[in-house]
């Protein structure tokens, strides 16, 4: 196997993502249609606790799931259980994509282009078209780089010189439903605009009873794509109409859009 990408979706921070992050109800409506209009069995690619995978195999829909981290997918197991529910998990990164079927349709939400490199993620578009049925259809949301100023004004060089970002003195803390409570804060540690790679910091503790028990700090880096640069990528991965929309709208992007959704068909 490959070298594997780096992202911050273990330990405490995945408990947060089980524990907290529910999916939007416009997100979760747009990829149902999209799998009632292009077809089942279905492929959540990084799907990682669940989010969309279980509310989807509730309404009714054949939906495996995939993801890198092996704690994301356990807590996808222990929500599963609770609602009577027995997805098909499994723990591979997208350049290594290789299941036991085939699909009419693959997910990725908000996650293409997180932890790997540029040929891992050109390698992971092609692992989707060869896993796709033919007339199959691939479809991944995506935040472009300048959607986030604060972030953005980090490729001019004299920003640049203020990072790594310092730590905030208190981060955003929620209660679990044990009564623990979390808390996490991150920070830009490095842009490099050449490569056009971003890497971050996540701090996380786990608070009981008012005294801290853990932490955690893990670090994630992204490759950041443009609208071009990942319709191209998908036209050499083999994939055939490819589109890209405003999410989760479906009309046709303005340059004030900042976060699309790209379909491709193979």
């Amino acid at each position: 196997m490959s070298e594997q990408p780096q992202t911050w979706h273990y330990g405490l921070i995945a408990r947060w993502w089980a524990e907290f992050n529910g999916p939007d109800p416009d997100e979760l409506a747009f990829y149902r249609s999209v799998i009632e209009v292009d077809g089942q069995p279905a492929l959540d690619l990084a799907c990682g606790t669940g989010r969309l995978l279980l509310p989807l195999m509730s309404a009714g829909l054949d939906v495996d799931g995939c993801d890198i981290s092996s704690d994301m997918l356990a807590l996808c197991w222990a929500a599963a259980a609770r609602e009577g529910l027995s997805p098909r998990l499994y723990q591979q990164a997208m350049h290594d994509l290789h299941l036991p079927r085939n699909y009419r349709t693959i997910l990725i939400c908000d996650s293409f282009g997180i932890g790997g490199r540029r040929d891992q993620d050109a390698a992971a578009l092609r692992r989707c078209y060869d896993q796709l049925d033919s007339g199959g259809m691939l479809v991944f949301s995506h935040y472009l780089p300048h959607y986030d100023p604060r972030r953005w004004s980090y490729w001019l060089p004299e920003q640049r010189q203020q990072l790594p970002e310092a730590w905030q003195e208190a981060g955003t803390r929620k209660r679990a439903a044990n009564g623990d409570e979390i808390e996490l804060r991150a920070r830009v540690v490095n842009l490099d605009p050449l490569e056009q790679r971003l890497t971050l910091e996540m701090r996380a503790e786990l608070w009981r009873e008012g005294r801290l028990e853990e932490q955690e700090q893990r670090l994630l880096v992204e490759t950041l794509y443009f609208r071009n640069e990942i319709q191209l990528l998908l036209l050499n991965a083999g994939f055939a109409d490819v589109s890209s929309l405003t999410a989760y709208s479906g009309e046709v992007p303005t340059p004030n859009d900042t976060f699309l959704v790209f379909k491709a068909r193979k």
